[in-house]
């Protein structure tokens, strides 16, 4: 069967079409934001980047990627040396002259929220798809955040009808140094609700609190997480520099349990609902589930 002039016609002007709209779209991106960062990649958009921040650190092969510093702390022109076409980062990254310094060069810049909730991550994923011509991959990734997040949620309340939400601080340290301790408003503080935990900490944001506060508050759980270290470095460095944490029944009975200092910037990221059901098993052991 042959097709028709006008066919024919149709079929090329709607190629060329797609072409152009894909020439339009920005093709040198630098991302600030370690979760932002690890939905660009999630959604095709890897090979597009030129650059990211020091908190963009999954997928492993970022690491590779020229650094543009941390991105509260950017310098223009670092960025500019890349000939970025759009730079992407949640409303944390700054400081605010320079971003108006690169789009001045004429540089595209787009700010996400960092916000931790559902909503937000379904707009900045809705907005990143358009961004990277990728929308109907960004409604499929959303949705199955989604059904893992309801399941993440049923799996809590299920433990929580046999077991008291225990209670749980989350430190922020840095190589083992005087920690932060997660309040509310924060991601850190939404990561332990949705792993089933109840914060001790009531105040609101990152907090330095003295250690003897900390014993006090007599965690059953300890949540670290460090931004130099990882593993059992960063354990062994956080109860050496606040030795009375080794005291706390959290610490006693062998409750203490790593995040990675990653998953609490930029905002919801792809990995979190795997590292919810990790907390989720420590705050609710199998063997006291089972426990008549």
């Amino acid at each position: 069967m042959r097709l028709s002039t006008s066919a024919i016609a149709l079929v090329v002007g709607l190629l060329v079409n797609h072409v152009a709209q894909a020439a339009e779209l920005p093709q040198r991106w630098v991302s600030a934001g370690g979760a932002l960062s690890e939905w660009v990649a999630a959604l095709g958009g890897e090979s597009k980047l030129v650059g990211v921040d020091t908190t963009s650190q999954h997928p492993q092969s970022l690491k590779a990627l020229p650094s543009i510093g941390y991105q509260r702390q950017l310098s223009a022109e670092g960025i500019l040396s890349l000939r970025p076409q759009i730079l992407v980062g949640t409303e944390e990254m700054g400081p605010p002259p320079v971003l108006a310094q690169i789009r001045n060069a004429g540089v595209q810049v787009e700010l996400f929220s960092a916000q931790p909730d559902l909503p937000t991550l379904q707009g900045n994923l809705q907005h990143l798809g358009k961004l990277l011509g990728a929308e109907d991959k960004a409604a499929a990734l959303f949705s199955t955040y989604q059904q893992q997040l309801n399941l993440q949620k049923k799996t809590v309340t299920q433990a929580q009808a046999r077991q008291k939400a225990p209670g749980v601080l989350l430190v922020l340290g840095h190589a083992g140094g005087k920690p932060l301790i997660a309040g509310t408003d924060t991601a850190a503080d939404w990561v332990l609700q949705q792993a089933g935990g109840r914060n001790l900490a009531t105040h609101s944001g990152y907090k330095q609190f003295s250690v003897e506060s900390l014993a006090e508050l007599s965690p059953e759980v300890l949540v670290f997480s460090d931004r130099a270290l990882s593993g059992e470095a960063a354990r062994a460095a956080l109860f050496k520099e606040n030795p009375i944490l080794a005291k706390t029944s959290a610490a006693q009975s062998g409750r203490v349990f790593e995040l990675d200092a990653t998953l609490l910037v930029g905002g919801l990221g792809p990995r979190l609902p795997a590292s919810l059901q990790a907390l989720s098993a420590g705050f609710y052991p199998a063997k006291a589930q089972a426990a008549p």
